[in-house]
């Protein structure tokens, strides 16, 4: 695949199988988000990689409690208001059930900590696509942001006092034949371009 046509096939994945990803893929991915570009090279992105279903299942538990306890605003985001309402109607699993979550935190004082782990999570996306691996921005951590459970339940899988999440990532092989991701490219409806 060049590289254009690898970006334009990159496409979202919420249903996954099973089928646990090869620690060679899973290294290679988060490699590629290592090695994204920072502010000020300060390289502050923190990585941490969950592959037990036990710990994804009470993260998902703890997400779902939270959300449905939120009201909800007529301005509320589009898809903040389906994971609160998803949480209402209960069983909702915000990481689609993918065999792994790779959660990227930074500092919570830095000024580029949402840009710097929107740049690794792209990466990895990009080179999950790359491997045959499906993938899913995840935003519902960074939504919950400040719900003390679940800073309580990510400081046991590392993130520190001054860390907070800005965006996770869903990874696995894809529940369609073969394991292989949807790659029909979307057509650009925005996005517009100005060349001055």
């Amino acid at each position: 695949m060049d590289y254009l046509e690898w970006i334009k096939s990159r496409r979202s994945t919420r249903k996954y199988q099973t089928r646990p990803v090869e620690d060679e893929k899973l290294t290679q991915v988060i490699e590629a988000g290592r090695y994204a570009p920072s502010g000020g090279n300060n390289q502050t992105t923190h990585f941490i990689v969950i592959r037990n279903p036990e710990v994804l299942d009470r993260l998902a538990k703890l997400a779902e409690q939270a959300f449905a306890k939120m009201e909800e605003p007529p301005d509320m985001y589009r898809s903040l208001r389906s994971a609160v309402q998803a949480s209402k109607r209960g069983g909702y699993v915000f990481h689609y059930h993918a065999p792994v979550l790779i959660v990227t935190a930074n500092q919570k004082n830095y000024g580029n900590n949402m840009v710097d782990c929107a740049c690794a999570l792209e990466n990895m996306m990009l080179m999950a696509n790359g491997l045959d691996l499906g993938s899913c921005w995840i935003n519902q951590l960074r939504w919950l942001n400040e719900d003390p459970e679940i800073l309580a339940a990510l400081r046991v899988l590392g993130l520190t006092e001054d860390e907070r999440v800005y965006g996770s990532l869903a990874l696995g092989y894809a529940d369609r034949e073969g394991g292989l991701p949807d790659r029909r490219p979307l057509p650009r409806t925005g996005n517009p371009v100005t060349y001055v």
